[in-house]
């Protein structure tokens, strides 16, 4: 399915699922071809191998995962130097999960409706901020006990979860950065800052996604440190 020798990841560069994907084989350092994708023409090659339709795409050999939390697992198995993953007990794997399914889910749903409330005009943007406040309360409320979600350290849930609430923080900045979520503030800010984010979030040239999508580009090398 995949000619080059490197794993193939068709990626959006501001999509949340996507950077996290990203982030976890960046973290990894597993080089890839990367291949960014105009979500207005979608490559042929990459409908027929998922017909989702959506980023990330991961082709490995005859693999192709399309799931983000997958392609996080996979690149985090291969090679862990942060211990994002693998060092998990599975109490802090239960509590992981349970975070980043309501995130997924009910937080994401009211994301999008606060992001593009023009186009749900039943509500106001700020009746649509307020439903956000359920999920975003109890992020708030684990922050004030500790600097990341799961331990003191990053771990697999703060990589899943932080680009949505990227997206959230960047609807209104203004009100983000004076509202009720310092913690949140302060959490999502150290992460921004990684140098890893900084690399994952670095623009292609036009002509590098070209010869890339052919096959001809470098090689993408996640950076291990953070």
């Amino acid at each position: 399915m995949n000619p080059s020798p490197l794993p193939l990841l068709y990626s959006f560069r501001r999509c949340p699922y996507a950077i996290r994907a990203r982030m976890a084989i960046y973290s990894a350092a597993i080089p890839i071809q990367l291949e960014e994708v105009s979500l207005k023409d979608k490559p042929s090659a990459m409908l027929e191998l998922s017909s989702k339709g959506t980023v990330p795409v991961l082709v490995d050999g005859d693999r192709v995962i399309d799931e983000s939390l997958e392609i996080m697992q996979w690149a985090l198995m291969q090679n862990d130097p942060n211990n994002w993953y693998g060092s998990l007990s599975q109490d802090e794997l239960n509590k992981s999960q349970e975070m980043i399914h309501n995130n997924d889910g009910e937080f994401k749903i009211w994301l999008d409706r606060y992001k593009y409330a023009d186009r749900h005009p039943e509500h106001s943007q700020e009746y649509y901020r307020n439903q956000c406040a359920s999920y975003l309360e109890r992020i708030e409320a684990v922050l004030a006990q500790q600097p990341y979600l799961i331990r003191h350290e990053i771990t697999f849930a703060d990589i899943a979860i932080f680009p949505f609430v990227r997206q959230f923080s960047m609807v209104d900045q203004n009100w983000f950065a004076h509202g009720p979520y310092p913690n949140l503030n302060r959490w999502l800010t150290s992460l921004l800052e990684l140098p890893l984010f900084i690399r994952v979030m670095a623009k292609q040239s036009a002509e590098k996604n070209r010869k890339e999508s052919k096959g001809q580009g470098e090689p993408v090398l996640g950076n291990m440190s953070t």
